[in-house]
């Protein structure tokens, strides 16, 4: 059974489980469902323990090997260039309209913490009520931590990364003597936390029908209908940006729309049926050279390193994702909370890890500086088998956006075959 699967079946016999026992009244079956609930709050903080270190050596590494990019010359700058801009144009876009989605529903508990949930929605409900007095100059101040170390250890998301970042920027600045060995450092800390991360997402059915099952036990069938606007507010939202993405191939990077959408929808439909950026890399890449006349130059660099780096959904995912979590927890997100988010959602994208779920694995630390319950990300992780194909269409479509921009202005010299 694939881990997808695994966890979908694990996510409805705890649905189903905990509405039993809601219907049924049944104090013991109550107090059962409780007492597995530290299972799932043991497999949320081994989330938390890996990501730290996962978010810093993937950084590192990420910009790091951009020294490799600089090889092939002023091409990979405007790629990644590129694939700055798109994130950003999406996060301006997703991050102010999402939440009037959510607006329009009432917190599931009158505005407050529902009481069933675990004592930390409760804490960090307050924790950002008291959070709301910060200024601006406050905030702008705190990007730049005093103390990297302390930032990493209080979960501060945006100082960490600014931090991160800047050291490696500074590593690609040192002699090749002293540079290698630090990069490779970087290197091998990630590889080893992928290889921990893979062992806790392995877990996941275990630690989402552990932290679902007493949700549902309390909350009844109300459950069920908040996972459902998820998934439809998630799939909708994928779908939207998608859309969006074809005007700006159309208008910017100057592609008959009849053509592009042509080109893009074997991809599409590999992306679809499989869940794989990797998957459609083939038929990116014959899209892009037979069906749109990119270079091979300019196809067979840019489409991998998007394949590999570029993660267009991830202002989808994580800014849905935050705000659902904050509704179904009863914490409201204000323009601060959600800036950040927008931050991240940047930078962050790049250092998603490729593995099932790895991009919800960032969101613990980002969760954590925007006063959201960390244990909402099981929730995400365990109904995302739909929403995903929604998203890896969406990658998929940015990635071949982002090879036609880069074409569209790149030299001739550079865009001769």
């Amino acid at each position: 059974m694939k881990e997808g699967t695994r966890i979908v079946v694990a996510l409805g016999a705890a649905v189903i489980g905990g509405v039993a026992i809601s219907a049924s009244g049944s104090a013991a079956a109550l107090n059962a469902a409780d007492a597995i609930a530290p299972i799932g709050t043991l497999w949320v903080n081994a989330i938390r323990m890996t990501v730290i270190p996962l978010i810093v050596s993937l950084l590192v590494t990420g910009i790091a090997s951009t020294a490799d990019v600089a090889l092939i010359g002023r091409l990979g700058g405007r790629t990644l260039l590129m694939f700055v801009l798109l994130l950003a144009c999406v996060a301006a876009v997703v991050v102010p309209l999402a939440p009037s989605l959510f607006a329009l529903l009432p917190f599931p508990s009158g505005g407050g913490a529902h009481p069933a949930l675990p004592a930390g929605a409760a804490d960090a409900a307050s924790q950002l009520a008291g959070a709301q007095g910060q200024t601006f100059g406050r905030w702008l101040t705190s990007l730049i931590p005093s103390n990297p170390i302390a930032a990493a250890a209080n979960g501060d998301m945006v100082p960490l990364i600014v931090f991160s970042i800047l050291l490696a920027l500074a590593i690609l600045r040192i002699p090749p003597a002293s540079r290698e060995p630090l990069a490779a450092f970087f290197k091998s800390l990630c590889a080893a936390m992928l290889v921990l991360v893979r062992w806790v997402v392995a877990l996941a059915p275990i630690g989402v029908f552990a932290l679902v099952l007493p949700l549902a036990a309390h909350l009844g069938a109300s459950v069920a209908g908040a996972i459902g606007l998820y998934i439809a507010a998630y799939s909708a939202a994928c779908v939207a940006v998608t859309l969006l993405l074809y005007p700006v191939a159309v208008i910017v990077a100057r592609v008959p729309l009849r053509r592009f959408a042509r080109a893009a929808l074997p991809a599409q439909l590999i992306a679809f049926s499989s869940s794989s950026s990797i998957a459609s890399l083939p038929a990116l890449v014959e899209s892009a050279e037979q069906g749109l006349d990119i270079p091979n130059r300019i196809a067979g660099f840019s489409l991998p390193l998007a394949v590999s780096l570029f993660k267009i959904a991830g202002p989808v995912s994580w800014t849905v994702g935050a705000l659902f979590v904050g509704w179904f927890y009863g914490i409201p997100l204000h323009a601060q909370q959600l800036a950040t988010i927008a931050f991240a959602a940047v930078f962050l994208a790049f250092a998603a890890p490729g593995i099932p779920r790895g991009a919800f694995i960032m969101l613990a630390p980002l969760f954590l500086a925007i006063g959201l319950p960390v244990e909402g990300i099981g929730i995400l992780i365990a109904v995302d088998a739909l929403p995903d194909t929604f998203a890896t269409v969406l990658n998929v479509t940015g990635d071949l956006v982002a090879a036609t921009l880069v074409n569209r202005f790149s030299p001739p010299v550079e865009s001769a075959s």
